[in-house]
């Protein structure tokens, strides 16, 4: 039975298709400024399980643009506070919550763990990014990853397309080179940006390892970026058999 509260999408797409994305499975790693809305768009659509996998905490930093961050929530987890959020928009929906940094060995395992309809990149570390793509590749798991939203101001700019077909971003540079040395030079989608960004506004620290640099960030770009991968998720799951 399709919930009330679902009224406005079972208008949109009919009863066949809410009930299709009621049955998927999906996994989304990394809920900072992109994962956390996309997180959440996912499920305000209806998808009916889903695994979270997120190990950090929220910094007052966060809070110009990621959705689990407010002043009462700094130094909470960032997939407590997530999940939390999650119950309550779908009281009903499936969800398994993982406080782990995943590697490369716990990686291979987070993605053999379940029968993932779909899998949601949202990494910002490059390592772990470059393994769970890989992974998913490798077993031909549906995946979308999601490039960097910093430094970038303009919304209108951002598209949807092949890695292969990505230029003017770093990150999106980075797991190129990477997959690349891997034999992987095509076939993933990907949401990018191909707006130019200022270097001035990357600094490199050591206060944001794993990571090596801080990069500006606007409030609306990852939020964007989100929504983003969350219509390709959305669409895709809608069009699979």
């Amino acid at each position: 039975m399709i919930p009330y509260w679902m009224s406005r999408t079972q208008l949109m797409l009919g009863d066949n298709l809410v009930e299709k994305l009621m049955s998927k499975n999906l996994l989304v790693v990394g809920l900072g400024g992109v994962g956390g809305i996309c997180a959440e768009m996912i499920v305000r659509a209806g998808v009916g399980k889903m695994t979270i996998v997120d190990n950090d905490t929220i910094d007052a930093s966060n809070i110009n643009r990621q959705i689990p961050a407010l002043h009462s929530t700094v130094s909470q987890s960032k997939a407590q506070v997530l999940a939390a959020r999650l119950l309550d928009i779908n009281p009903l929906l499936d969800l398994t919550i993982l406080e782990v940094f995943v590697e490369n060995t716990s990686m291979q395992a987070l993605i053999e763990k379940e029968p993932w309809d779909y899998v949601v990149d949202c990494i910002d570390t490059l390592s772990a990014k470059v393994d769970l793509i890989k992974g998913c590749m490798d077993r031909k798991l549906a995946i979308v990853s999601s490039m960097g939203a910093g430094g970038k101001v303009d919304p209108s700019q951002i598209r949807v397309t092949d890695l292969s077909k990505s230029y003017e971003c770093n990150l999106a540079r980075y797991v190129r080179k990477r997959l690349q040395a891997l034999g992987i030079k095509k076939g993933l989608k990907v949401v990018f940006s191909p707006e130019k960004p200022d270097q001035s506004k990357i600094i490199e620290s050591d206060k944001v390892y794993p990571k090596k640099s801080i990069i500006g960030t606007l409030s609306y770009m990852p939020a964007v970026f989100g929504c983003t991968v969350a219509s390709v998720v959305i669409r895709d799951l809608m069009a699979m058999d």
